[in-house]
């Protein structure tokens, strides 16, 4: 074979290797091409996915705020507990000595 040739085989090769890379291109977003309709429902799906969680981290932010807040009523109420036990103890000593205190007063008159 000689040089002019060898050039005219590779140039053929070559254009067949372009001509197959374009082939296999257009073939590739003929078949894999998307549609503006399944665009338009891929934006739709991705909207509401961020809604619904923008509306999850309110209500997460919601719910931890009333759970502060059940908390703290919690404490506050098991501290007027230990207030009003702590009162009715002092009240019921009261009381029983008050009761002694007639028992021998009615004791000593009787």
């Amino acid at each position: 074979m000689n040089g002019t040739g060898l050039v005219l085989t590779i140039a053929a090769i070559l254009f067949a290797a372009f001509l197959l890379g374009w082939f296999a291109h257009w073939a590739l977003h003929r078949f894999a091409r998307v549609e503006q309709g399944d665009m338009t429902e891929t934006d739709r799906m991705a909207q509401a996915r961020h809604e619904a969680e923008a509306a999850r981290d309110q209500a997460i932010a919601r719910m931890q705020g009333l759970e502060a807040e059940m908390n703290s009523r919690l404490a506050q109420a098991e501290a007027e507990l230990a207030t009003t036990m702590e009162a009715l103890g002092h009240a019921r000593a009261e009381a029983e000595d008050l009761r002694a205190r007639i028992g021998r007063k009615n004791g000593d008159s009787g």
